[in-house]
This record gives C-alpha cells, structure tokens and sequence, in this order.
C-alpha cells in the first residue's frame, strides 16, 4: 500500500537527551522532524529528559524515530524503554545497541566475526595517566561514548602518557592507532551503500565531524577495487555479527602502503548522525535515496523485538 493511500503512522522524533553528544542530537532531529513533516508524517518533537515514559505515554505515538546520539540514546537504554512500552522503534535493538557502543566488546564481536582490529584493551584512568599501558602511538578514549568525544592520540614523539581530562571516565579503552586513511560505509537493511573517503587537515575529531569545512567527504572513494569492495563486505559483517537494524555505518583506517591487510575495522556507529554534514544521508543520497526517503524508510522499518 502507497503512503498516499492509507494513513501515516505518528511519529515521535526523540532527541536531545543528557549524553556528551546533546547538540548534535538535537541537529540530528530537527533535520529528521522536518523531513519526516516534508513526507506527510505527523510528527512530534521530544527532548529526552527523566520524565520521557510518561511523555510518550501521552503522546501515544505509533512510531518512535530514534535520533539521539551517545549514552542512554544509543546504548539500549531507550530501546528497552521502548520495549517495554511496546512503541515499534527506528535502528538497533537493545543487544546490538549495547554491544556496538562498548567499543572493547564490539571488537571482540569482530574478532570472531574474523573481522581486522588493532591491539586494546580496557584500563582505568589512573594507569593511562601514570605511564604509557602500551607502546605510542596509540589512541585513548572512552569506552562508550561516540562522535570523537574526549579522544586523545599519543604519537610516537610523545615524552610521557596523556594527561586527560576531568570529565573523562575512569576506565578508558586504549588501543593501537591505525594510520591511513579514514573511510567509511553505511548499511541500509542489508545493503551496503557506498564507501566515502573522509579528507581532514588532521584528527578526525568533533569538530571536524560536525562544523561546516571541518572535512571533505569524497563519494565514491577513490581506492583500489579491492579495497572498495572489502569496505562493503566487512560493513555488512560488522552490521549483522552485532545484529543490528535499520542503518548503521562502519568505520575504517586503509593504510596505503600494506594494501588489503592495511585495512582496519575501528567501530560500528547504530545511529549515525543525520545532520547536515554527516556521511550517511550523504550515501543514501548517492544512492538515489533522498534525505526525506531515508527517514521515511527508517519509519516504515521500525518494530519491536529488534
């Protein structure tokens, strides 16, 4: 049946919340509400707070559009929210939502999968700060945070170990850096999409994510064949060995110089951001999907029991 022919279900967009990655959310679903109003859903907007259950109890939507980013949105907190609610919702379920945000047991996923990781491991903030726990240059960040939140590189120059900062937790994971080059692909249902190039002055940081000119994405990337065609096919594999729904998009580091084994599995992001510089709807959109047409289809996939 045509969305012309029959009613569209309401939709609830959740964004905002209380994780490190707020802002973004809250672009991530401004730009999902008005795309999702621009294809005839009705739509409401909630921002995430403690009293977000009776919220939606009033609200009484048919579907919740997921857009929060980081803790709590993406982590199986709200899934088993809306699970519980019975609300069919957009993205990962509850296991491949925590799984995929535990970068330490993801990789494990992945490992099994016989996916390509580097060397990590889990240490607490003390360790980090007291001498280096592995030979630089390797990387420091949270654990189950997102979008380049609180990530420190320590070259191979480095005199002495990061000195990180207040806010970050008290365990970290560490692990090795990959060199090379950023790319990256977004699996739509089960179909890989495209693979994009991520061109950056430096680190691939926040900022470089998320402001206007804080990087160039290059579509289709211009790598080998071969290259191209693993990103596809590992996407894929990280996407189902953590079970995931909807969309994800999967991160990876090509080392030039080392061909196919130069390429390196660094994480699996279940909801990507949908802001205006962001890398998935720009996929989708190379792909003859336009913006409104991926937070329609996200719509139309949503259920429970994910």
């Amino acid at each position: 049946m045509s969305k012309s022919s029959r009613t569209l279900p309401k939709v609830a967009v959740l964004m905002g919340g209380p994780s490190a990655e707020r802002e973004v959310s809250l672009s991530t679903g401004r730009e999902c509400a008005t795309a999702l109003r621009d294809e005839g859903y009705q739509v409401t907007e909630l921002d995430a707070g403690p009293d977000l259950a009776a919220r939606l109890q009033a609200d009484r939507p048919d579907v919740v559009f997921n857009a929060l980013h980081g803790r709590w949105g993406e982590d199986g907190c709200v899934q088993g929210l809306l699970e519980w609610l019975g609300i069919p919702y957009t993205h990962s379920g509850v296991l491949a939502s925590a799984l995929a945000m535990d970068k330490q047991r993801a990789k494990s996923i992945y490992r099994a999968a016989g996916l390509p990781v580097v060397e990590s491991g889990i240490y607490s903030k003390t360790e980090v700060m007291a001498g280096h726990v592995m030979a630089p240059p390797y990387v420091v960040k949270p654990n189950n945070e997102g979008s380049s939140v609180g990530v420190y590189l320590v070259n191979e120059v480095a005199n002495g170990p990061p000195q990180l900062s207040a806010d970050m937790p008290d365990e970290v994971m560490v692990e090795s850096f990959a060199p090379g080059r950023e790319l990256t692909t977004t699996v739509l249902g089960d179909k890989p999409l495209t693979v994009t190039d991520i061109l950056t002055d430096g680190w691939y940081d926040y900022d470089a994510k998320y402001k206007p000119g804080g990087s160039r994405h290059v579509l289709p990337a211009d790598v080998p064949e071969e290259i191209f065609a693993l990103c596809l096919d590992y996407a894929v594999k990280a996407h189902n060995a953590l079970g995931c729904r909807g969309i994800s998009r999967t991160d990876f580091r090509w080392d030039e110089a080392r061909g196919a084994e130069g390429l390196i599995l660094l994480e699996t992001n279940t909801q990507p951001g949908m802001t205006p510089t962001s890398l998935t709807p720009e996929q989708a959109e190379h792909s003859g999907m336009t913006f409104g047409q991926l937070c329609s289809w996200l719509v139309e996939d949503a259920t429970c029991s994910r």
